[in-house]
């Protein structure tokens, strides 16, 4: 069940949520919350790391479901009046790349909480636009405090 009445779109509240600061943000909306799910929003801008001639490489799909998982625990931290922990990417397996995104597309990540025990966390990610997925892959992070 979806805990948000309407999704989350101010950037400066979101970039608090997570450790990477810009031009290293990779989440422009927080969609859907809920214990074991995520759904964030991105619109590729021009001028992202990752961006070259006009697309979004795979690295930068990595990241954005990478910070997805974070947004999920900042904003699970947030509800709890906690500050947002700094998390590292421990493993990431099964990932596939079907196409790549162009400048200006809209990416939705949806992340579904696998196990998440002591500071550890297991996911399964998707990346889609417009319907179609573009990458998808099994990812473990843990929280560095």
């Amino acid at each position: 069940m979806n805990l948000l009445k309407t999704p989350l779109i101010d950037s400066e509240f979101l970039q608090n949520l997570i450790p990477q600061k810009p031009p290293f943000i990779m989440v422009g909306k927080l969609l859907h919350y809920s214990e074991k799910k995520i759904i964030s929003g991105f619109v590729v801008p021009a001028d992202n790391l990752f961006v070259f001639e006009k697309r979004f490489m795979a690295p930068g799909l990595i990241e954005n479901m990478a910070q997805t998982v974070a947004l999920h625990t900042g904003y699970k931290f947030y509800l709890a009046q906690q500050p947002a922990p700094t998390g590292y990417i421990g493993a990431i397996k099964k990932a596939t790349v079907n196409a790549l995104p162009f400048v200006g597309q809209e990416l939705e990540t949806t992340v579904e909480i696998l196990h998440d025990m002591m500071g550890i966390t297991m996911v399964s990610a998707t990346v889609t636009c417009e319907g179609i997925v573009l990458a998808s892959s099994e990812m473990k992070t843990a929280l560095a405090n």
